[in-house]
């Protein structure tokens, strides 16, 4: 399940809780983005189920895109431990995310 983020502190909030989080930065006009998203969220299903994804739309919340400094968009935010790792925008392979997400994440939930 993809989670909408409506505020800074929610998206705090998630980062605090959780051991792994991808945040999609995304927009409803966005075309790419929307083939884009399902695609990530069978990856992180399939491959990384401890991983929480969040939903950030930036014309709703700028505030969020902003504290995070997003510009463009698809954009992805990968955190480990509350810390961001890896930043994906625009050109997105997802093989490219796999194989980035893959270490960090096997050495946290694979112990």
């Amino acid at each position: 399940m993809i989670k909408s983020l409506e505020t800074i502190e929610s998206l705090q909030y998630e980062l605090r809780k959780s051991d792994a989080v991808l945040v999609y930065f995304s927009h409803e006009a966005c075309n790419v983005c929307k083939v884009l998203k399902p695609k990530v969220h069978e990856l992180l299903t399939s491959k990384f189920p401890a991983m929480k994804m969040l939903y950030a739309d930036v014309e709703k919340h700028p505030d969020i895109a902003g504290q995070y400094r997003v510009f463009a968009v698809p954009s992805l935010l990968v955190f480990f431990a509350g810390q961001e790792s890896f930043r994906f925008s625009r050109n997105l392979s997802i093989a490219e995310l796999e194989q980035r997400v893959r270490r960090p994440y096997s050495m946290m939930f694979d112990m």
